[in-house]
């Protein structure tokens, strides 16, 4: 059994393009885990969802322009995703629309001008990629992409994990302390946006956000710690891509990007009810399990 289990996956590993599969996912894991943990604890879960839609419009028109070209992509997509952002808090902060209504309403413009402005131009996007990514043929590029975002996403929150935790926690606290709170609002976005465009080569448009936030939400069923979630988080994305990367060698009809997230759907319902901090937990009564103090976001002060 454990011999043919071994030569299977040394046949695995023997394909270049599954190698590159499997280090790009582990360095996608990383990045993307603090930015999932951080969305679902500032109950920004679909905001994920909706910035993965927003940056439609900055790809088509780079795509239009300059072809599936990395670079061009992310230029485009980063300008889609930060304009979105940056309007989404204006309009909540100086009209009476809240910020998930703002950021729905913009996202629904955005997404619906990508589609105009990819009918209008007549271009024929290999559609199948587009929506579940390409990450069995990805190139060096696209490599470099996900290694400088990771790069840039860790150096980020190295500088603003303190006001990051202490806004999740108490945001009338951090908003009356800080002279700039925006700032941070928007820098976090940013790194949503980076990772988020990191995912669209990988795993495509709709599955992007996916990796994002089913390991951070199944990640706060195990533990009521910021730290406990940063890292179960990330442990549950890198098993999501490495079983699902594993099934679409063995299903190769099986798109890669929707096998990944499906584990991760996996990994969360087994979470809900088998954690400590799931059903289980309720059917004992919750004694134990759940911390007696606690802030907005569920986490232990």
């Amino acid at each position: 059994m454990f011999d043919s289990l071994f030569g299977w996956i040394e046949e695995m590993w023997s394909f270049a393009f599954m190698r590159r599969a499997f280090v790009a996912t582990t360095v996608l894991s990383v990045s993307v885990a603090p930015v999932g943990a951080f969305l679902v604890l500032r109950r920004l879960s679909l905001a994920g969802e909706a910035m993965a839609h927003a940056i439609t419009p900055g790809i088509v028109i780079a795509f239009v322009g300059y072809g599936l070209s990395v670079v061009s992509l992310l230029v485009g997509g980063l300008a889609a995703g930060v304009l979105v952002a940056v309007l989404t808090s204006l309009v909540s902060r100086v009209t009476i629309l809240r910020t998930d209504a703002s950021l729905a309403s913009l996202y629904l413009i955005a997404l619906a001008l990508g589609i105009f402005i990819l009918s209008a131009a007549g271009s024929a996007v290999p559609l199948k990629s587009f929506l579940f990514g390409s990450i069995l043929g990805i190139d060096d590029e696209t490599m470099i992409l996900i290694g400088g975002v990771a790069t840039f996403t860790l150096i980020s929150f190295a500088l603003l994990i303190r006001p990051l935790i202490v806004s999740t926690l108490d945001p009338t606290f951090f908003e009356a302390q800080s002279r700039n709170p925006v700032l941070v609002e928007q820098l976090f976005m940013l790194l949503v946006v980076l990772n988020l465009l990191a995912a669209f080569k990988t795993l495509g448009t709709l599955m992007a956000v996916g990796l994002m936030i089913l390991p951070a939400t199944a990640a706060r069923y195990w533990s009521s710690t910021i730290t406990g979630q940063l890292f179960v988080g990330f442990l549950f994305a890198l098993a999501s891509c490495w079983i699902g990367l594993a099934v679409s060698f063995l299903a190769p009809e099986t798109p890669s990007g929707p096998s990944i997230v499906l584990v991760a759907g996996v990994i969360f319902l087994l979470s809900v009810v088998f954690s400590p901090l799931g059903l289980r937990a309720r059917g004992r009564g919750g004694s134990g399990a759940v911390p007696t103090t606690t802030t907005e976001g569920g986490l232990k002060e």
